[in-house]
């Protein structure tokens, strides 16, 4: 007989890898199945920057033993000026990451199934009760999870979500070494975190160092295919010809080497969720989506939808009947808004404002920054749209007004 779980989660990333943690140490039966083979795990799923923040290594009890390097400031830079504000983070090797989140998880009981590749969910009376993978595989569950990110088999399969193409973010990263961190004319990057905005290089988009020690950084570029890169972008470039152009151009990347085997690629959708939740079933993590659109940061808000959806998975099988209807579900909506990416309009709007930006613009805005207090950056930062507005010149009123166009538009 097949064996029925608690729950089936489909993804061991940092949403799967956190629901499993949470479901598994309150004693839930959890499978997690996993694409890749376990000797080779995490490889073509190693996309993240992995940059984050105390907040965050305290709230999941993420171990030093992970951290690549410990960061005390974060670094935006525009073509001709920059602004440096101190925020301890850190960057994280995220393979060894998300070895520890399946480590941490099996410890406490949860089974994984690698070289698992799902397919499609297993629908009865109208209802998915399991996951169908590697062809004809099958696993049952009362609560099944898709962490899958972008790929989303089994959230697509339930008309969950409805991820477009128009609205994809895409990357490319290496991790470098022969950096030179503190060049003369830019910021110091010893021990930062360094996002740029410059349309010459990632049109549409930003481009990053992040200083994991020494000599060596993770360097890389980021896009949204929108308009802002339609209009800016270099003719035939790929995103590999960016960060190409960018490495001979820039002074601190000129005696740079990439390291062998340290390339990470990944795509995020940069859009408003849907409904991500029903019957028996809720999407989390990169399915949803869930990375901060502004900046990128997944990692946070993917261990947090995990933990959300573990909350309200624990609800639902702790229930004498084991109540897994779509309206029980719908609990996870309303945590994620709540608790996983408060704002997320806002955000978004904030997202399509900054990158449709001019790079004189972007120079203007180190200047800006450079005048607020802490405590308005962080405000503005978090979606206060009172602050936001503080920041805006009359020179954008016609930025402003082009996007809430395009944004009621759509």
């Amino acid at each position: 007989m097949t064996e029925t779980y608690d729950a089936v989660i489909a993804g061991a990333g940092p949403a799967g890898g956190q629901a499993a943690r949470d479901l598994a140490a309150r004693g839930y039966d959890v499978v997690v199945l996993e694409t890749e083979g376990e000797d080779e795990f995490p490889s073509r799923s190693n996309k993240s920057t992995a940059g984050t923040f105390p907040s965050t290594m305290s709230d999941f009890n993420i171990p030093d033993e992970v951290v690549m390097n410990f960061t005390d400031e974060v670094v935006l830079e525009s073509p001709n000026h920059y602004y440096t504000r101190h925020q301890p983070g850190a960057v994280l090797e995220f393979a060894d990451y998300k070895n520890w989140l399946v480590e941490d998880s099996r410890e406490d009981g949860a089974e994984y199934i690698f070289d698992a590749r799902v397919s499609k969910p297993i629908v009865e009376g109208g209802e998915p009760v399991g996951v169908r993978y590697n062809g004809d595989e099958e696993v049952y569950g009362d609560v099944i999870i898709d962490a899958t990110g972008p790929s989303a088999p089994l959230a697509k399969a339930l008309d969950v979500v409805n991820l477009k193409r128009e609205r994809q973010a895409i990357g490319v990263e290496f991790e470098m070494e022969g950096v030179e961190v503190n060049a003369g004319g830019y910021a110091d990057l010893t021990d930062a975190m360094m996002l740029r905005l410059d349309h010459d290089l990632a049109p549409g988009g930003y481009s990053w160092i992040f200083h994991t020690g020494d000599d060596t950084a993770k360097v890389g570029v980021c896009y949204i295919q929108n308009a802002a890169h339609q209009e800016n972008a270099k003719e035939g470039f790929s995103i590999d010809d960016y960060l190409s152009y960018w490495e001979d151009k820039d002074p601190r990347l000129q005696n740079a080497t990439r390291i062998e085997g340290e390339q990470h690629r990944g795509s995020a959708h940069i859009q408003l969720p849907g409904k991500m939740s029903t019957d028996s079933f809720m999407a989390i993590g990169d399915t949803v989506p869930t990375v901060d659109p502004l900046w990128g940061e997944g990692i946070d808000k993917c261990m947090r939808s995990g933990r959300a959806a573990a909350a309200v998975a624990d609800r639902v099988l702790t229930h004498s009947e084991r109540d897994t209807s779509a309206s029980e579900m719908a609990i996870y909506d309303q945590l994620w808004h709540e608790r996983v990416a408060p704002k997320v309009k806002t955000r978004l709007f904030m997202t399509e404002l900054l990158y449709r930006a001019s790079n004189e613009r972007y120079d203007a805005l180190m200047d800006d920054l450079s005048r607020m207090s802490a405590d308005d950056l962080t405000e503005a930062n978090q979606g206060n749209k009172l602050e936001l507005a503080k920041m805006l010149r009359l020179g954008d009123a016609k930025l402003v007004f082009d996007t809430l166009k395009d944004w009621y538009r759509r």
